[in-house]
């Protein structure tokens, strides 16, 4: 029998299970506790409803073109079919609508839309590179019988290659583009004017270098020689800009649009942007504000599956060249295919094959290139294109195109 304790009492535990819990102080700590727990909880949960409100936002923005994929749907018999599994190749369509109020400055919206600017992106499997070809909206292809806007068709044409577009938009453009190339285009967007100056702004803006100053009053751009950052409204003046700049050919224009996406691809690339959540969303929201995609790249998740590779691959990986082509027989204002060059190129496309470039300015400089290579002129002398191959010696050197990468610097 234990004896009995006196003057003294055992603590005994209250309702909550702490000592002293049944004091008014003890239910006052608990309370905040809770309190404190409840306020933490609503923060996570704030955060969460944000986040997804912002992915909603950006998802919703991207419009599937539901129209040309049941065209091309109709047509999967007679398209190619991919040979190399995880290689991705991606027509991009620069639109020069001028329907809606942010592209009405550009011109009178006469109803009808051309494709501006066609580049090919091919992305080799593993993403180990990533090569841009542009397609002259000159250029003399045929052009399949498609669907009209108003449900009607067109019959087969032999006409510019911008003329699909008008007739038939993306779809007719994707089938004309295989049919000219025998390779599959796996996605295909289209961006307009406001989007593209909108993306150049929301990235505060993309540093290009000129060899000489500009001053062209139709394109309402007057430019310094050196290094220059470019907004929107500039940015979308030299990329547009033809007859006034340059020798007015739509050659040059086309490798202003290569060196203009090879600044941006290092913009982009940069963790400035990439890792910045304040910088990278009105990048984010004014691209996808732009983009029309087919259904399978209509969203957040298919963008980020398509191009989560895309940012490691190196910039001197990341070319750009245009379609090997000549002044069109019958019109020296027109264009046509160069063979046996275009083939080979397409055909490297098409089984996911390194493709070379060489900048023309380095041949010109006396590169070690010139032993191996002939001329990075098209036969009319006007630069740009040509399959740069010389088979006399006796191991006939693999094809090079001139062109230029990322990596490369005009001002060097």
């Amino acid at each position: 029998m234990e004896p009995p304790v006196t003057g003294t009492s055992r603590p005994r535990p209250g309702r909550s299970g702490f000592v002293g819990g049944g004091s008014r102080g003890g239910r006052r700590g608990w309370r905040w506790v809770r309190r404190g727990v409840v306020g933490v909880g609503l923060v996570v949960v704030a955060a969460a409803g944000a986040g997804w409100a912002v992915y909603a936002k950006l998802d919703s923005n991207i419009t599937a073109d539901q129209a040309a994929a049941a065209e091309l749907e109709r047509y999967e018999r007679e398209r190619p079919t991919s040979l190399v599994r995880d290689a991705r190749n991606i027509l991009l369509i620069g639109s020069d609508t001028r329907s809606g109020s942010g592209n009405r400055r550009y011109g009178r919206d006469s109803g009808t839309e051309r494709s501006d600017t066609a580049i090919l992106l091919h992305l080799s499997a593993g993403r180990r590179s990533a090569t841009a070809v542009s397609i002259p909206r000159d250029l003399m292809v045929n052009v399949p019988g498609c669907r009209r806007s108003d449900g009607s068709r067109s019959d087969p044409m032999f006409a510019m290659f911008n003329y699909a577009f008008q007739v038939g938009g993306s779809a007719c453009t994707v089938r004309t583009v295989e049919r000219l190339t025998d390779v599959r285009v796996d996605h295909h967007m289209v961006v307009d004017f406001q989007g593209f100056k909108e993306t150049v702004d929301a990235l505060d803006g993309v540093e290009i270098c000129l060899t000489e100053p500009i001053d062209d009053k139709a394109a309402k751009l007057r430019l310094p020689a050196g290094k220059v950052t470019l907004n929107g409204e500039q940015a979308l003046g030299y990329v547009r800009a033809r007859k006034s700049l340059g020798d007015g050919s739509d050659t040059e224009r086309m490798e202003r649009q290569q060196r203009f996406l090879a600044a941006l691809v290092n913009k982009v690339q940069s963790n400035d942007v990439l890792l910045n959540p304040v910088r990278l969303y009105p990048v984010l929201d004014a691209a996808t504000s732009s983009l029309t995609t087919d259904p399978a790249l209509a969203s957040l998740r298919g963008l980020y599956d398509l191009v989560r590779g895309v940012r490691d691959i190196p910039t001197e990986r990341v070319q750009f060249l245009t379609v090997p082509r000549e002044s069109y027989i019958h019109n020296a204002n027109r264009d046509q295919l160069m063979e046996p060059a275009a083939e080979r190129l397409f055909q490297r496309l098409r089984t996911d094959t390194p493709v070379e470039v060489v900048d023309s300015s380095r041949l010109r400089r006396g590169s070690s290139h010139e032993s191996s290579y002939k001329s990075s002129h098209d036969g009319d002398g006007k630069p740009g294109g040509k399959l740069i191959d010389d088979s006399t010696g006796p191991t006939p050197p693999p094809p090079t195109f001139r062109g230029n990468t990322a990596a490369e610097n005009a001002c060097g």
